[in-house]
């Protein structure tokens, strides 16, 4: 057996979230599409179904690190007062494959979906945004809403949610970080600069003929090709940006029914990669960016945090040696 002294460290999540708050995953991400990395070349997700959901295996490699997240997927969790998404992230040098950190997973996939979509925020959306219309209410819409405020500082965010209750614990949340949260008057788009759907809902949750010219739409809430957050008319008006347009016709439901529908076809879609490089400039109108989460993110970060964790560990200062 390995000894155990030379086991990789393990990063849970208060460390994750001190090393590396989803504003400060922005720029890894953006520096990685910029320096040449190409998500097309990822291999797709893989999903293993079990009783109480489903295992989801990412592998990665860029630059020189490898990795892999291993995330379960339990809908039944939150009921039993446990978190809905679990596992472990494990980071390797790519030379060779040695083990280097094992991070919390739940928190490495929220740092980067939202430092994602705040990424894709940064391009898409007028430069003067500040009024958010988020639906949701869980970890994942507190997080979206930190790091698009570090893109595009807030003045209004509304939020819609199911239960009254959790509205208002969002709101509190969002006070404590400085954000002008309340809850929202409806689930209408109209006078919302960005809105950012945070929701296992398998249905649209507005009707895309309200968006305002000017908005820029985010929907991160699932990774199946049966549901989706947006409706028809948010993808006939809009320009659509997705992280990688095959993991996309394979994954989100938001582009898979209406392109299946024949109302969005395929050289409509533009790539995350192509926006940050400069390489696609959005016309003006409505722009919609679809999210599915891909493991080249995951490893961008975690590679990024193993760093900070390492540089910390080399910056303290030698234990005394007085008694």
């Amino acid at each position: 057996m390995q000894p155990t002294e030379d086991l990789p460290p393990l990063l849970g999540g208060d460390a994750l979230r001190a090393l590396c708050p989803p504003a400060a995953a922005i720029d890894p991400l953006r520096e990685a599409l910029r320096s040449g990395l190409d998500p097309s070349t990822a291999p797709p997700r893989t999903h293993v179904p079990t009783s109480a959901g489903q295992l989801l295996l990412m592998p990665a490699e860029h630059g020189s690190y490898a990795g892999v997240k291993i995330a379960g997927v339990a809908p039944g969790n939150p009921a039993l007062g446990l978190p809905r998404i679990t596992g472990l992230y494990l980071l390797l040098d790519a030379a060779t494959l040695r083990p280097l950190a094992l991070l919390d997973g739940p928190q490495l996939t929220l740092t980067r979906t939202s430092a994602v979509s705040a990424l894709a925020v940064d391009h898409l959306a007028a430069p003067d945004a500040d009024r958010m219309l988020v639906h949701g209410t869980g970890p994942q819409a507190l997080a979206h809403a930190a790091a698009v405020h570090a893109v595009r500082p807030l003045r209004r965010l509304d939020v819609v949610g199911r239960r009254p209750e959790a509205v208002a614990e969002f709101v509190r949340a969002c006070a404590a970080l400085g954000l002008p949260a309340r809850a929202a008057d409806s689930a209408s788009p109209r006078g919302a600069d960005l809105v950012v759907c945070c929701t296992s809902a398998t249905g649209p949750l507005f009707d895309g003929a309200e968006l305002e010219e000017h908005a820029t739409v985010v929907a991160m809430g699932s990774h199946t090709p049966d549901a989706r957050e947006t409706d028809d008319a948010t993808v006939r008006r809009a320009t659509v940006v997705v992280e990688d347009v095959g993991a996309a016709l394979r994954e989100a439901g938001d582009i898979v029914i209406p392109h299946r529908a024949g109302l969005l076809p395929r050289e409509r879609l533009h790539t995350l990669a192509d926006l940050v490089t400069g390489r696609f400039e959005p016309p003006a109108g409505p722009r919609f960016f679809k999210s599915v989460g891909m493991a080249w993110q995951d490893l961008v970060v975690a590679s990024r945090i193993h760093e900070r964790s390492r540089d910390r560990v080399t910056e303290s200062p030698a234990p005394s040696s007085g008694g």
